[in-house]
């Protein structure tokens, strides 16, 4: 069974920081990207960000790249996401998804596992 477990969301002020991580199991983590993406109220899914299999290549929606940085512990089957300078339009709750590939893709129809998520709240 795959479990994609998200952790270290949470209530923080406008320009500060968090750390969001994403425990995996039951899959060959080391061979598939791995990617962030969020989910708004009344909104659709947003990608975020994804990293290659190898840990090699990245890629960021234009909205994070510059304050969002995602990086990943193959030894540990974990995937993470740096959040800093948050602001209010950040807010959402953050899902890690594992991807079909080892390259980073922002399609959401390219990964086939996704975590519970986790909420994020940035007040202004």
């Amino acid at each position: 069974q795959v479990l994609l477990v998200e952790s270290g969301g949470g209530l923080v002020q406008a320009g500060g920081s968090l750390r969001l991580s994403c425990a995996a199991s039951g899959l060959a983590f080391d061979n598939r990207a791995m990617g962030w993406f969020r989910q708004a109220p009344g909104k659709d899914h947003q990608f975020v960000a994804a990293i290659s299999a190898s840990g090699g290549g990245t890629i960021y929606a234009y909205s994070v790249k510059d304050r969002f940085t995602i990086s990943r512990d193959n030894a540990k089957s974990a995937v993470f996401l740096q959040m800093n300078i948050l602001k209010s339009e950040d807010t959402a709750v953050y899902y890690c998804a594992a991807a079909r590939s080892r390259y980073s893709v922002d399609r959401r129809r390219e990964y086939d596992y996704w975590g519970q998520g986790t909420q994020v709240t940035v007040s202004s």
